[in-house]
């Protein structure tokens, strides 16, 4: 079988390669070894799909380069997808700080995806594996468990080693291997983080325990957002955007209540409430349940009146810097996306094309990109898609 352009991966960034190379007239044949098309698609936005972030810029992602994403990302914009998504008739909505959100369902943009697909001409082979791929004098020989492609272009678009119960591999990532192409260590990233011993012991049974909004710090970064205690450690936005920052030994702190201030509010509840118990005034502030237990372990809880100004003012500063020893993270069991891949010193910034071998490509998760928590990887997977299939 021949093609112009194969491309392995049917998630965001191939399907939109695809549509972008079909729409020139180029044959395009999509091969997946999973049995269902955009997976990862479906699941996302708690099946809602943020599809993107209207804020999208090269500041919302980590790689070793930082300035590699500037030219995908300001060749297609989020408007380019919004517009796309207009045109499908699909209602959505601004759910916090640009991240959009299908109204109804993830399912409607892997519909939109698939249309166009159709209307550019595109094939999509599913329950299709990769067994071996060879460079030819006119491209590529790919061997499939369906038979042997041959192709002009080779687009690598399969995604990082998040979620293997879908199928993640790191296929990828061996590919690049095999073609020259160095790969910078992965990690799992937007994962939620784990404690152990005594760190575990203090917050296991808050599980379900939720903060509307903390911030949490590695160093110079910082995200605000919201917390979740968990059995196994800590999630929540606030939690899984800091991951890709934080790595084990890292000093990860927490403001639980970073609109506030805490140390004058305690000093306010003391005149108001001289008799009223520490952690029944704390407990108007923080979670009860939280409230509680820190008094348990940290601060013995007794009557507002029998603290000093300089006590409160301590207890409120441990609240706004409060130390969590992470000893790991969930890995890529839960993680949403993959931290490094393959090295964007071989690849053009502008194309997504390999500086070693011309005709091939790699797109999306699998670089490394990686966007922050948000739609920011869905638009990364647009824009490199788009810029990859407006040559190959």
């Amino acid at each position: 079988m021949k093609t112009d352009v194969l491309i392995i991966g049917a998630g965001a960034a191939g399907l939109m390669c695809a549509i972008t190379a079909g729409r020139r007239g180029r044959g395009v044949l999509v091969v997946d070894h999973a049995n269902k098309i955009g997976k990862k698609i479906l699941m996302s936005g708690g099946g809602r799909c943020n599809f993107t972030n209207t804020g999208a810029s090269p500041a919302n992602y980590l790689s070793a380069n930082p300035h590699f994403a500037k030219s995908a990302l300001a060749r297609y914009t989020p408007a380019d997808f919004i517009a796309l998504v207009e045109k499908h008739g699909i209602a959505y909505h601004e759910k916090e700080l640009g991240q959009l959100f299908c109204d109804d369902s993830s399912k409607q943009i892997v519909r939109l995806l698939l249309e166009e697909c159709t209307a550019a001409g595109v094939r999509i082979e599913t329950s299709c594996g990769v067994e071996r791929v060879r460079q030819t004098g006119e491209g590529f020989a790919v061997l499939t468990t369906r038979g042997e492609v041959h192709a002009e272009s080779l687009v690598v678009a399969t995604g990082g080693l998040s979620i293997p119960s879908m199928g993640a591999t790191g296929f990828g990532y061996e590919l690049a291997r095999q073609f020259g192409h160095a790969v910078l260590p992965v990690r799992a990233a937007l994962v939620p983080l784990t404690l152990s011993g005594k760190h575990q012991e203090h917050y296991a049974d808050l599980a379900g325990v939720a903060l509307p909004l903390v911030e949490a710090r590695v160093g110079k970064r910082a995200f605000r957002a919201g917390l979740l205690f968990t059995h196994r450690g800590l999630s929540g936005p606030a939690i899984l955007q800091i991951s890709s920052y934080w790595q084990p030994g890292d000093d990860l702190r927490l403001d639980l209540a970073p609109d506030a201030e805490l140390g004058e509010w305690l000093l306010a509840q003391r005149a108001a409430r001289p008799a009223a118990e520490l952690k029944n005034v704390l407990a108007e502030a923080l979670p009860k349940r939280l409230a509680q237990r820190l008094c348990e372990l940290f601060f013995p809880s007794r009557p507002m009146r029998q603290y000093r100004d300089a006590e409160l003012r301590e207890i409120g500063r441990q609240l706004h810097d409060w130390p969590i020893t992470a000893s790991g993270t969930e890995g890529y069991r839960t993680a949403e996306v993959t931290l490094g891949g393959v090295d964007t010193d071989g690849l053009s910034s502008s194309t997504m094309q390999s500086k070693l071998v011309p005709g091939l490509y790699f797109i999306g998760e699998v670089v490394d990109v990686t966007g922050w928590l948000g739609g920011y990887n869905f638009q990364w997977a647009w824009a490199s898609g788009h810029a990859a299939g407006e040559v190959a």
